[in-house]
């Protein structure tokens, strides 16, 4: 499963999401990245430590600069540490983390958590609420060299805290083999989907992650598809509102209206989660599956000529609109050397080689407008997902979002299965989620 679910279904304790994922200031660039260091030459390891079990890694008091990261991305992580410590003086160490966010404010409150962190743009409030991480000097001329929704994604209460270095949403994957041209709208979905299932071409029209507690990240999509409809109303700034729930709005509900549609037709069912979305669009049972850029690997290995589109539009409303997910390096507010931190953040995560190594492990289009033109050039999977995702608006990154994920999409389950209509069960799911806020 991708790692933006991961993220947020740690938050409540339930897969509410199917995933696992800046700029302005003047830079403050240290004269000597090695001041009050005694390091006179780079210490490296070559390999990121990997802590026993589930622990949080324990830091090395004599170590100028500590990263901590996931499984996946340790290893370009580590090539770029051991470069930059080679280049500066200094020692560096990657460190894995199983349960960064969590590891990390544990760590950082008795003064034991690292310089600087990888992870996803949400948890940027909640960070940010706990004192943990600090803001990041990124000079605005390099703020403009990124695309502008992973910049955006970056800032709280317009304070930029991370830099950005991949962005990821959903989209259409669609069978070319049994749709040679992807359908712009629901309504073609389904009929097209519908015919093949007819024809025994296939078993079911579309694969989508709901199962039995439902899923927001995927549901998402079809309230934005509605004037006023998603979770939370924005501010003139931009940022999200925490006091201005959406959830039953009137554009809301009509998006509501067609998830019991889809569901009353067996389009979309609570029986599709994370165990089982991939293999029915891999075999060949499902023509379409809504899902992101983590399903790539099987549909290749399983030999699906396969297609990737924006997600279609629905009746009486406009496009589906998914939530972007972007990953960010983070510094820490109790950096043991702040000034290295940032240097390292600042000036080397901005880096074309830098991305583009960062690219190739999860293969989400890079954040930097240069490495997104590069990449994209090549790679038309990348240009697709990225347009796939281009209308969509950055996660809500906002604490007040970790009231939201359990409640609304056990309460889109219910309307796919038909337990309850989708007014008033949205209208309780909000009554739910405001009552969590307001006790914080």
């Amino acid at each position: 499963m991708h790692k933006r679910a991961l993220g947020a279904a740690a938050v409540t304790g339930v897969a509410a999401l199917a995933l696992s994922a800046c700029g302005g200031s003047s830079p403050t660039t240290p004269s000597n990245t090695g001041a009050g260091s005694s390091s006179s030459a780079a210490t490296t390891t070559g390999e990121p430590e990997t802590p026993t079990g589930t622990a949080a890694p324990v830091r090395d008091a004599n170590v100028d600069l500590v990263i901590w990261t996931d499984a996946d991305r340790s290893k370009a992580v580590q090539k770029y540490a051991d470069q930059f410590a080679s280049e500066n003086g200094v020692s560096v160490k990657v460190q894995i983390a199983t349960d960064t966010r969590t590891q990390f404010k544990d760590a950082t409150k008795v003064g034991k958590g690292p310089d600087v962190i990888v992870g996803a743009h949400d948890w940027l409030g909640e960070l940010v609420q706990n004192s943990t991480v600090a803001p990041v000097n990124l000079a605005s001329d390099v703020a403009d060299k990124f695309l502008p929704n992973a910049i955006a994604a970056t800032k709280f209460n317009g304070q930029s805290y991370g830099v950005p270095y991949a962005v990821e949403n959903i989209g259409l994957m669609y069978n070319k083999d049994l749709v040679p041209n992807p359908p712009k709208t629901m309504d073609e979905l389904v009929a097209t989907g519908e015919k093949l299932v007819k024809e025994g071409k296939a078993k079911q029209v579309l694969s989508q992650f709901v199962s039995k507690v439902g899923n927001a990240y995927f549901a998402y999509p079809y309230l934005s598809a509605f004037p006023e409809g998603g979770i939370f109303a924005t501010k003139d700034n931009g940022d999200y509102d925490p006091n201005k729930l959406l959830v039953n709005s009137g554009g809301s509900v009509k998006g509501g209206e067609v998830l019991a549609e889809l569901g009353k037709k067996k389009i979309l069912s609570t029986n599709v989660d994370d165990t089982n979305q991939d293999a029915l669009f891999d075999t060949k049972a499902a023509p379409f599956m809504i899902s992101g850029p983590w399903s790539v690997a099987k549909a290749k290995e399983a030999g699906i000529n396969y297609g990737i589109a924006p997600l279609p539009s629905l009746a009486g409303g406009g496009a589906m609109k998914p939530f972007l997910g972007v990953q960010m390096f983070y510094v820490s507010s109790k950096a043991k050397n702040a000034a290295l931190a940032q240097e390292f953040v600042t000036n080397y995560i901005p880096r074309k080689d830098v991305q583009l190594a960062l690219f190739e492990v999860g293969k989400r289009p890079p954040a930097l407008k240069e490495a997104y033109d590069e990449v994209s050039a090549s790679d038309p999977d990348v240009k697709a997902w990225y347009e796939a995702g281009v209308d969509g608006k950055p996660m809500p990154n906002i604490p007040a979002m970790n009231s939201v994920w359990g409640p609304f999409g056990q309460a889109t389950a219910d309307i796919i299965a038909g337990k309850a209509g989708a007014k008033a069960r949205l209208d309780a799911a909000a009554k739910e989620i405001a009552a969590n806020i307001a006790k914080g």
